[in-house]
């Protein structure tokens, strides 16, 4: 009896079958922040980054030189897209409180500036190497971790924070060895005010000298009039 070939039906049985799709990739979220003292002035930016399953796997601050609080904005947005890409992260979600970012990085806003063109288009270059990126606006409040690792940073540069917890403690322990002060001694000992000039330009009032000064503090302006030299 002539024998038969060998069929190949059993080979191509699932030949056609579709394959499994990939599981889509865990998104990530970064909260990013950027601030500077005097804009321009002493900058930082502050970084949290949370996994798909809202755990925080990393916080970014750096100090950046004297520049404004925009520069410093897209120097936290770069940092999150560079952690992204060297943990080999695909997919990322930023939330920003800057409404000038968000809407340039949207393409909703052009970029004017020649100081935020070559971050823009750095950071264009690098959210279009991830799979996913999605980029939304923020209420300062939504934002506050990535505002306060922003301000240590700054605060860290300027020395007011120690980096060594005995000098802490032994600022803890001076501290309280001091006498205890009556209220009249502490009124006295109460700062002078200071007296500094500042430029009126396109809106905004700039300060000619570095101030430390806390987020959100009021301060008194008297506005002194003086003729333009000739």
């Amino acid at each position: 009896m002539p024998r038969r070939p060998p069929t190949s039906r059993g080979k191509d049985l699932f030949a056609d079958a579709p394959s499994e799709p990939k599981p889509a990739a865990a998104v990530h979220r970064a909260n990013i922040d950027g601030g500077s003292r005097g804009n321009p002035g002493p900058a930082a930016y502050g970084v949290v980054i949370r996994d798909g399953r809202g755990e925080i796997v990393a916080k970014l601050k750096k100090y950046i030189g004297r520049t404004t609080n925009n520069v410093a904005e897209y120097y936290g947005l770069i940092a999150a897209m560079d952690y992204a890409q060297s943990h080999s992260i695909r997919a990322l979600r930023i939330e920003s409180d800057s409404e000038l970012l968000v809407k340039q990085m949207r393409g909703q806003y052009k970029v004017k500036s020649e100081d935020l063109r070559p971050l823009f288009e750095r950071a264009q270059k690098m959210s279009k190497a991830l799979d996913s990126f999605r980029i939304e606006h923020v209420y300062r409040e939504q934002n506050r971790e990535a505002d306060a690792l922003a301000n240590e940073a700054l605060d860290e540069t300027e020395g007011k924070v120690s980096g060594s917890a005995t000098t802490k403690k032994t600022e803890a322990a001076s501290s309280k060895a001091e006498p205890a002060r009556s209220k009249a001694e502490a009124v006295s000992s109460k700062p002078e005010p200071r007296k500094i000039q500042a430029r009126f330009r396109g809106g905004v009032l700039y300060l000619l000298e570095d101030v430390e000064l806390p987020d959100g503090m009021v301060v008194d302006v008297s506005i002194h009039l003086r003729p333009k030299p000739v």
